[in-house]
């Protein structure tokens, strides 16, 4: 994890361990068998551009593959091996809110100890543009008022299977069980859009994610 932080362009890493959890029965997961399952680890880079991620050029040009990456050891790959069914997304920030508790995580830092992580596509075109509407008019606003959490970003894919990407960072794992629940009983109004909209959607598997952080340890 250290190694990754200090490569060129990266500003954070952070590491979390996926929660289990119910996922609503509104949640429709992908059947794409080409799509990867795992659900377990959450590894997340943040840079200042999508380009810092890019594979070196001799992995296209010469064809090393990812034998062109130059900090990667022996031992590195034998780790790296050891996953199973990884998923991997390249995606670029569209939107931020902050929380009431956005002081708590210094700017520029990692995220917050517990996240909420999903990612999904629009069925079709009006899926699209009401899922616009849904972050843009409602969801983005009530969590920049919703105690414990610390921010919301949405993001766009630049390579990966899903084309949205959603993270809600908050306090810790119990502060966010406890203000989503408060959220559905805020705006019930809102929450009966969400229960119509959310079936357009096509989740990843597992997806929303809801991870507590293990890297860095949190104090």
């Amino acid at each position: 994890m250290a190694k990754l932080a200090r490569r060129p362009g990266v500003l954070w890493a952070a590491h979390y361990e996926v929660q289990k959890y119910e996922i609503p029965a509104r949640i429709r997961p992908t059947t794409d068998p080409a799509v990867p399952g795992g659900n377990d680890y959450i590894l997340i880079l943040g840079a200042a551009s999508s380009h810092a991620f890019s594979k070196p050029l001799d992995s296209f040009v010469n064809k090393t593959g990812d034998a062109g990456e130059p900090d990667v050891t022996a031992d590195d790959r034998k780790m790296l091996a050891l996953r199973s069914a990884e998923r991997i997304s390249i995606m670029t920030e569209e939107a931020r809110i902050n929380g009431p508790e956005i002081e708590t995580r210094p700017d520029g830092s990692v995220p917050a100890p517990c996240i909420q992580l999903g990612s999904f596509n629009g069925n079709d075109q009006a899926a699209e543009d009401e899922l616009l509407a849904w972050y843009a008019r409602w969801r983005m606003p009530a969590l920049g008022r919703l105690p414990g959490c610390v921010a919301l970003r949405k993001m766009v894919s630049v390579t990966g299977w899903a084309k949205h990407g959603v993270m809600y960072e908050f306090t810790s794992f119990d502060v966010r069980n406890a203000a989503m629940k408060e959220m559905s009983g805020l705006y019930p109004e809102m929450t009966a859009w969400t229960e119509r909209f959310i079936p357009h959607l096509t989740h990843s598997h597992g997806s929303p994610h809801i991870g507590v952080r293990l890297w860095p340890a949190v104090k």
